[in-house]
């Protein structure tokens, strides 16, 4: 049987590059080589497309696959039928591309950019299509079509950056209203908690809300919920089953980036803390929040339950979820009974349905 060429994409000129890059890593050392024909391309910071030729995938997290020698440039032609061109002094090497797997997190890899380049190109890719991407990476469309679908979710209000450099003063009395502290402050189109604080005064809200604001242009302020953090991971097209609950407990003000990715204060209980009855909750939530936004292939929904009622409330939903070797979107399918390869196996399956 012919084996299928799967382009994984990663990197990307996004906050999230470095994340991104020990995603990749890990799927590239768990995908079966002897299924696939894998091409592995690598978007640096300033945008360079680059096609890796080595094997030592653990060059990826320090950045030293960039200079491996037999890299070439490279870039994915949104001319239909033409695939992944790389580039050999004036000769252009053409390899077709049967399904790319983007393991690209946040801003111009997680939003819609990407997934409408492959969609020109006519290729099947890992993972929800453009209009879905796009609404769960901004944060304010998500709460949106959560409250249209009827989902239980914390307090928000929206924030502009042009509101902060011009009325300040007031915004911080309209938040201080609307919210007790503390509260928390989200940019909007930002994942793995880049950009995100807890405050839990005026001071420190007003850095908060500038500190967000150098990431978008829009902001979510949103109240506290006082609960358990808990993650679902989601997979499927037409019947999209959910995993068992897992549960993070971050040893940290709250999961930032740091106790994520670069501290070892967080840990991960699978499965969740909480009683069987609300874990079926949850997890009926997650799929509700999935079609809500239509979702096809994967996504990681996350929900806070609280310690004083269980009651379930939905945080946020992100499409490409950490695929490291401690993220929780694998360890939770494995703990479902899926194993990392067999995982990944799954994943472009549901590519390829997609476009059948």
């Amino acid at each position: 049987m012919k084996k299928l060429s799967v382009c994984i994409l990663f990197g990307g000129v996004s906050p999230e590059h470095e994340v991104s890059l020990r995603s990749a890593e890990s799927v590239l050392n768990n995908i079966d080589k002897s299924k696939y024909n894998v091409f592995p391309v690598g978007i640096t910071k300033d945008g360079d497309w680059i096609l890796y030729t080595g094997k030592d995938y653990s060059l990826l997290p320090s950045g030293e696959w960039r200079t491996f020698p037999g890299n070439r440039r490279a870039a994915i032609s949104p001319v239909r039928g033409q695939g992944l061109l790389s580039f050999e002094g004036d000769c252009v090497v053409r390899e077709r591309i049967d399904v790319v797997f983007p393991v690209l997190h946040g801003e111009n890899g997680e939003d819609g950019t990407v997934q409408g380049l492959l969609r020109l190109a006519g290729i099947p890719f890992v993972g929800p299509q453009v209009a879905a991407s796009a609404v769960a990476m901004d944060k304010t469309l998500t709460k949106l079509v959560a409250d249209q679908a009827g989902i239980d979710q914390a307090d928000w209000m929206l924030v502009r950056r042009g509101e902060l450099e011009s009325h300040m003063e007031r915004k911080l009395a309209a938040l201080e209203e609307r919210f007790a502290y503390p509260m928390f402050v989200k940019p909007a189109g930002t994942g793995s908690s880049v950009g995100v604080s807890k405050a839990a005064d005026r001071e420190a809200l007003r850095q908060a809300l500038l500190e967000a604001s150098a990431y978008d242009e829009k902001i979510l302020v949103e109240e506290f919920i006082h609960g358990r953090e808990i993650e679902v991971a989601v997979m499927g097209n037409e019947s999209p089953v959910a995993s068992v609950c897992g549960e993070i407990d971050s040893g940290a003000e709250f999961y930032d980036y740091d106790a994520k990715y670069i501290t070892d204060t967080s840990v991960a209980y699978v499965p969740a803390r909480i009683p069987e009855e609300v874990q079926e909750t949850v997890r009926e939530t997650a799929v509700k929040v999935y079609r809500a936004i239509g979702c096809r292939g994967l996504s990681r929904v996350d929900f806070f339950v609280t310690y004083e009622d269980n009651r379930v409330v939905f945080n946020e939903i992100n499409t490409i979820p950490g695929f490291t070797s401690i993220s929780m979107y694998p360890k939770l399918f494995a703990a479902s009974g899926i194993p990392y390869p067999e995982l990944i196996d799954a994943l472009l399956e549901l590519a390829l349905e997609e476009e059948a």
